[in-house]
């Protein structure tokens, strides 16, 4: 079985490498001819654990192979899948111009019957967008070529993402015909062999549960953050409300941590896409539009807190900072919650020492040289003012009080993630600044 995978981003190139896994013929295309040698070599554009491993198995059997031409690689396959970015636009709408030039390359250059796939996450009706470019491209060509589209979100958590493909929770499959379920069911036959279900279900439905699944999720944390605040102003702590409620089967113990607020490439983008849709129906998502309101308060909470100590003045101040990506195990800094607390941190004057296990690269990308960038962890801590934990790396859970308290210039920590406990820090010395919690 031959599929094309168009796009090598987060999603495609995951996808692609799994696919390629299980036996399946893959090619991954993409426009950035640079991009596409160094993954010829093996090299990755992206951090995530596992993929490299897997891209090079897969390369040397023959399995994948990654390409600059879409036209070259359509002969024969049964699948394209549309991996491409939807960067949100001004408005919140996603952007679908990379997802529609995909498909108009497919309706000009097709032969054969084919399945296409929106594998990006899309907002509701870009499947039939789709459609309609690519039957416009053969009335172009003067050509009747029989082709389905289907819609097959993704669910892959950064970090994870290699199990979260290989043994997924449930696939979701939008289609609007036999013939399309018949080889999507046999694309994934693989992966439902351990009974992980494959949902079919209408186009409409799949596109929704993908922007539904994630918001889902985002409002989960913006409802712990709020409780979190008013933990703070009655004197409750976070974590024993967290367990309280996390403990009744209904509500559950997942998304339920208060910290600095949520980032990355899917929940700022997803919330805002699906609340410009249903504005665009007229519907307004009030829920919706209070946790995007929520994130953005509490991506300065930490913030407040330092200036709140210093009593309003950290000119001058040598903060360090503990993580940098949005979450532990990838190097992604999309909407990440440190680059608010930066950018609060130097407008108020201070020094900014950092430092992350994976996203040093990307940091200096991103942030440039208005920053320090620590050799480790403890490098950072010299002579500093005060710490804040921003990301919950592993490397940052188990502290050395000793080396923390004759390094820094002040015992201050400011944890963005609540890894730390009140009573352990009180008695080394420190003082302690949590989200939500009584210090």
């Amino acid at each position: 079985m031959k599929i094309v995978m168009v796009g090598t981003g987060y999603v495609g190139l995951v996808s692609g490498t799994c696919f390629a896994e299980t036996g399946v013929d893959v090619v991954c295309v993409d426009v950035d001819g640079q991009k596409i040698a160094r993954l010829e070599k093996g090299e990755m554009p992206i951090y995530e654990p596992g993929l490299e491993d897997m891209v090079v198995r897969n390369l040397e059997k023959g399995r994948l192979r990654f390409s600059t031409s879409l036209k070259d690689n359509l002969e024969e396959a049964e699948a394209v899948f549309i991996a491409v970015g939807t960067p949100p636009d001004e408005d919140g709408s996603a952007d679908l111009k990379y997802v529609i030039e995909v498909a108009r390359e497919v309706g000009k250059n097709m032969n054969n019957y084919m399945v296409v796939v929106t594998k990006s996450t899309v907002p509701i009706g870009t499947s039939r967008k789709v459609k309609e470019t690519i039957l416009g491209e053969q009335q172009k060509r003067g050509v009747t070529i029989p082709f389905d589209v289907a819609s097959n979100p993704e669910f892959l958590k950064e970090g994870s993402a290699i199990g979260d493909f290989l043994k997924p929770e449930r696939i979701i499959v939008g289609t609007e015909s036999e013939d399309a379920e018949k080889i999507m069911r046999r694309l994934y036959k693989p992966f439902v062999l351990n009974n992980h279900p494959i949902i079919f279900m209408d186009i409409p439905s799949a596109e929704l549960t993908k922007y539904a699944a994630n918001s889902m999720l985002a409002t989960r944390i913006s409802f712990m953050n709020d409780i979190a605040n008013l933990c703070e102003l009655v004197g409750a702590d976070i974590n024993s409300v967290r367990m309280g409620i996390g403990s009744d089967s209904r509500i559950g113990s997942k998304f339920i941590y208060a910290g600095v607020g949520y980032g990355g490439s899917c929940f700022p983008k997803d919330v805002k896409a699906l609340i410009k849709t249903a504005d665009e129906n007229n519907y307004p998502l009030e829920i919706l539009k209070a946790v995007e309101n929520v994130n953005s308060r509490q991506k300065e909470v930490i913030f407040n807190k330092v200036i709140d100590h210093f009593k309003g003045d950290i000119k001058g101040k040598r903060i360090a900072v503990w993580g940098l990506s949005f979450k532990p195990r990838t190097d992604d800094m999309r909407e990440a919650p440190v680059l608010v607390i930066i950018d609060k941190l130097l407008g108020a004057g201070a020094d900014v020492v950092a430092y992350d296990p994976v996203a040093m690269d990307e940091a200096r990308r991103v942030i440039g040289d208005s920053i320090e960038y620590a050799r480790d962890q403890y490098d950072a801590l010299v002579d500093a003012d005060a710490l804040l934990l921003v990301t919950e790396w592993n490397d940052f859970r188990t502290l050395n009080y000793k080396v923390l308290g004759r390094l820094m210039k002040n015992r201050l920590v400011f944890d963005g993630r609540n890894l730390y406990e009140p009573s352990e820090m009180k008695e080394f010395g420190f003082t302690y600044y949590g989200i939500g919690r009584r210090t």
